[in-house]
């Protein structure tokens, strides 16, 4: 059998943790080790497609991958890890695996001797997104399974496979949803988990549509209710590195402003940012605007968020002739500053409520803006309420901004890490199309 054509990524990981890739290898490649086998001929490389469901509890999203049970997503994280049996097996210190484990982080206090081998255990340090919470657990395998798609539906077989994983304890599982075993990073970090199926797939390519479905592997997408493949006609944009953060994803966010698209309204409003305040400073990696699969709500530095209430308060005030909407306190408790009253908004027919669409103006290089209809900036806290879903950092030595899952769901995002191309749909309601509209029947 020839091997697939490996992208530059695949090149990497190939060098750098072999025996990961040869076991992601060895369960991919022969049809006899698929769970449920094909016809003959079939292709062993075929992408692989799951869902993702968000807790209701945490607002947070699981991927059903690992056969022990849902793991968190987590765009950030850069391993996959989960609780583990008492008996599992391990990788000695000085492992290509373990260099990996321990090339994003800190290296873990507890490499020591194993008891019944006199031999260096590697272990790694996997942490909760949520909490921060991080602890030492022995590096280990685990068996994961998904099925195959051609982007249109299923092709009627699961494709089993072994990744490399780290052990956490029970009380790493704390804040995150019940019955959830652990965290699927999906970061750029050599043991995330398209990291290491990029190789088997001969692609470094991922797509995440909340909630719904997540794709590994190059392949078109289809979702019901849209009659084109839809990674060929969506918008898309150069991906940044943070220097400090380099397996983070950034995108190259310049400014931001306010827009009607209702004939009649006033003119766009540019929010008043100070000088630079989105870019990146690559000698300390602080500000920049990133992506997050566990912030529920975008996440704006405190100068940045500033602007952007006002400016969209302002553009509400500039509705078109006859439409007045009314501006209420927010509920007590609420994290949100601007409100208005919901039985003063016109409804829409596919995008939510007729307000003003944020735009994020994207550097040169974007074949398009990255715009935020109501669907996805405005969220209803009370039967008459609705308020701007965004809400202060709280903090100025991190990003300028995070974007949260509430402004990403029913986006399809296509990231491919090889290129550092992120592709984006923006709120698909408006196609006909929504995250949930994957056809999982064969």
């Amino acid at each position: 059998m020839s091997q697939p054509k490996l992208s530059p990524m695949a090149m990497h990981l190939t060098r750098f943790f072999p025996l990961a890739i040869s076991l992601l290898l060895l369960a991919l490649s022969p049809p006899a080790t698929l769970h449920q086998c094909t016809a003959q001929g079939s292709s062993p490389y075929k992408p692989l497609v799951s869902h993702l469901a968000r807790d209701p509890a945490t607002s947070l999203y699981t991927i059903s991958i690992q056969d022990s049970g849902p793991l968190v997503v987590d765009l950030a994280g850069p391993l996959l890890w989960s609780t583990c049996r008492p008996k599992h097996p391990t990788f000695p210190c000085g492992s290509d695996e373990c260099t990996a484990a321990n090339n994003s982080g800190p290296l873990a206090s507890s490499q020591a001797p194993s008891s019944e081998s006199c031999e260096c255990t590697c272990t790694a340090r996997p942490c909760n997104p949520v909490t921060g919470a991080c602890a030492a657990g022995d590096l280990t395998r685990s068996a994961m399974s998904a099925n195959a798609t051609d982007g249109r539906s299923l092709l009627g077989y699961t494709v089993s496979f072994t990744s490399v994983t780290s052990c956490a304890p029970d009380a790493l599982l704390d804040s995150l949803p019940a019955g959830a075993v652990g965290v699927a990073g999906l970061s750029r970090a050599p043991l995330s988990l398209p990291s290491q199926l990029s190789y088997a797939l001969g692609s470094s390519r991922f797509a995440l549509c909340l909630p719904g479905v997540a794709v590994f592997g190059d392949t078109p997408i289809y979702l019901s209710g849209f009659p084109l493949e839809l990674t060929g006609v969506i918008a898309s944009t150069p991906l940044l590195r943070n220097p400090k953060n380099r397996d983070a994803y950034y995108v190259p966010v310049v400014a931001i402003s306010v827009f009607w698209t209702t004939a009649g309204a006033a003119a766009d409003v540019s929010a008043a940012l100070p000088p630079r305040a989105l870019e990146m400073d690559t000698a300390t990696g602080r500000g920049g605007v990133t992506l997050s699969t566990v912030a529920r709500y975008t996440a704006l530095r405190s100068d940045v968020y500033r602007a952007v209430l006002q400016a969209y308060d302002a553009s509400v005030r500039k509705a078109p002739p006859g439409y007045a909407v009314t501006k209420v306190e927010p509920p007590a408790g609420s994290p949100f500053e601007v409100c208005y009253d919901a039985w003063t908004l016109r409804p829409t027919k596919r995008t939510g409520w007729d307000v003003p669409t944020i735009r994020l103006e994207l550097a040169a290089g974007a074949s398009s803006n990255w715009t935020i209809n109501s669907g996805n900036s405005l969220v209803q806290v009370a039967d008459r309420t609705v308020c701007l879903a965004f809400v202060d950092m709280g903090r100025e030595d991190g990003p300028a901004a995070v974007i949260g899952t509430y402004q990403l769901e029913d986006n399809l995002l296509v990231f491919d890490a090889g290129k550092d191309v992120l592709r984006f749909s923006g709120l698909l309601w408006g196609s006909g199309a929504t995250c949930s509209s994957f056809n999982f029947t064969s």
